[in-house]
């Protein structure tokens, strides 16, 4: 197979899946690491993918832009985790907490385990399942109905309305971007309105978000950044974004990522 062949196949798996990983080329195509991570590099020069560690993801757009949940899950996964871990740890057993779908809020359940008398609502069934799943002190997980979307969020009228009469203790979010002006954003617009629902619901907001997603704007707004209680993020944030952060928000947690660069993207 010649390399435009080859670059063109890696490409419509790209659009096809969101994401590829390098040894999953390397076995499907029947060629070296090397060719694989070349051809990567060509398509990623020419602005049609964006190379990951690891693998490539499809090329993201402008403010509507909404990844798949398989997508962002390859995305800063060592931030991710750092974050979910210091997030933990601001539950306390015996609460009733809300939590987001996303990625983030994915390694901060796998993360709940050792809270006992946990209940947890979420609109996100990927959320729910892990939680139903993990070993550990029993559990109340309250899912939401809803549309399920490209992300694997339930959103739209009956995802809030099962919301809008809890009272939560706190609730954890996890956000598309993050702009001194705009706020928290989603790209999308019934997924911002069902995490409006769920910020309300709470007596505390933590947000938690790595470091790509400052100066990222959605299309619709979730809450402002004054609204947070806590923000969670990793040390790739730049020293302007803490600064305007820390005015902003009720607490900037920061927290240090093992084994990866500020800048790099994880497998």
């Amino acid at each position: 197979m010649l390399a435009a062949q080859r670059q063109a196949w890696i490409l419509q798996e790209v659009r096809q899946h969101g994401a590829v990983r390098v040894t999953e080329l390397v076995a499907a195509l029947n060629v070296s690491d090397m060719t694989v991570r070349r051809d990567l590099d060509s398509l990623a020069d020419q602005g049609l993918i964006t190379k990951v560690h690891g693998g490539a993801t499809a090329r993201g757009g402008g403010s509507t832009d909404e990844p798949a949940f398989s997508v962002k899950a390859a995305r800063q996964r060592r931030a991710k985790e750092a974050i979910a871990r210091a997030a933990s740890e601001l539950v306390r057993p015996g609460t009733a907490i809300g939590v987001s779908a996303g990625s983030t809020t994915y390694a901060f359940a796998q993360q709940l385990a050792r809270v006992p008398d946990l209940t947890v609502v979420t609109n996100s069934p990927p959320v729910a399942e892990l939680l139903h799943a993990l070993p550990g002190p029993p559990q109340t997980v309250i899912l939401t109905g809803g549309v399920r979307t490209i992300s694997d969020a339930l959103v739209g009228p009956v995802a809030i309305d099962a919301i809008r009469r809890l009272h939560l203790d706190c609730v954890f979010i996890g956000v598309h971007g993050i702009d001194a002006e705009a706020g928290f954003t989603s790209p999308n617009l019934m997924e911002a309105e069902t995490n409006r629902m769920l910020v309300s619901t709470a007596q505390r907001l933590v947000v938690m978000a790595d470091h790509t997603k400052w100066g990222v704007v959605g299309l619709s707004e979730i809450a402002a950044l004054h609204e947070a209680s806590v923000l969670v993020s990793d040390d790739g944030l730049g020293s302007g974004a803490r600064q305007v952060l820390r005015e902003a928000v009720g607490e900037l947690i920061v927290v240090p990522v093992e084994g990866a660069g500020a800048n790099e993207e994880e497998e």
